[in-house]
């Protein structure tokens, strides 16, 4: 099953109770806000699926997400559309979080912003050797807010502090297997490939009603994020309009 959009594509494979959803952007795997409502309509579907016990996410090419779109960042001139915009990460990452069945993340590549913040949100990750992560928002007048609470609750509020503070700076999958981001690096797509879905079957054999119920637990303390993560998004639907941002915007386009 597809989801095709002229500005990217969503597809989704059930095979023995493991449905694997694999997102692709021409930008990097960027994000534009219809993009991220179809993963958010998925994700739905899927977690109200009983023949579903386990998903995978994973993206095409070498890089996994950069983010949120960033044309569709350039284009925004008001704070409700602003809001709307930064909304669409906190959509996402509650959906997957109140999704029913566990989220293994599979990361062949770098991740920026956002792409940190879906990696966060699944329950384990495996990477390869160069999936390295950099929060960059800093560095164009706006912040990592509304993704912030699910990388801090992963890697801790230092290890965050040192990825929002340092926006040009990339950090290693070392780095982020020490800080517990990822739970494993492989040296080989294959071995990635391979660890991944040997961990997905593992997982869809397992008492479901036990795995359903342990996911609860492992997200409690989050429930509040329903509301939060919208006042992080106001807050930066706000200072996406500062004139600092604008000109950060123009001079990153140049």
């Amino acid at each position: 099953m597809t989801s095709e959009n002229s500005k990217g594509n969503i597809e989704i494979q059930i095979d023995n109770k493991i449905a694997t959803i694999t997102f692709s952007h021409p930008a990097s795997n960027s994000f534009p806000s219809d993009l991220l409502q179809q993963l958010i309509s998925e994700i739905n579907q899927i977690s109200n699926n009983p023949n579903v016990h386990v998903v995978i996410l994973q993206s095409e090419g070498k890089t996994f997400c950069a983010g949120a779109s960033f044309d569709e960042l350039l284009s925004i001139t008001d704070f409700e559309t602003g809001k709307k915009f930064f909304s669409g990460f906190a959509d996402v990452l509650n959906t997957m979080r109140n999704c029913s069945q566990i989220i293994i993340g599979k990361i062949q590549g770098k991740a920026v912003g956002g792409g940190v913040g879906l990696i966060s949100a699944c329950d384990i990750s495996f990477a390869y050797q160069d999936a390295a992560i950099k929060l960059s928002e800093i560095a164009i007048g706006i912040g990592p807010f509304v993704i912030e609470p699910a990388v801090s609750r992963k890697i801790g509020k230092t290890a965050m502090t040192q990825l929002t503070l340092q926006p040009n700076n990339w950090q290693t999958a070392d780095w982020a297997v020490a800080k517990g981001l990822y739970i494993d690096v492989f040296d080989s797509y294959g071995e990635l490939d391979a660890a991944t879905l040997s961990f997905a079957k593992k997982i869809a054999g397992y008492n479901q009603e036990a795995i359903s119920e342990m996911k609860k637990v492992f997200w409690e303390g989050t429930e509040n994020w329903d509301k939060l993560l919208y006042e992080r998004a106001a807050i930066s639907g706000k200072l996406v309009l500062s004139d600092y941002t604008k000109e950060a915007l123009s001079q990153f386009k140049k």
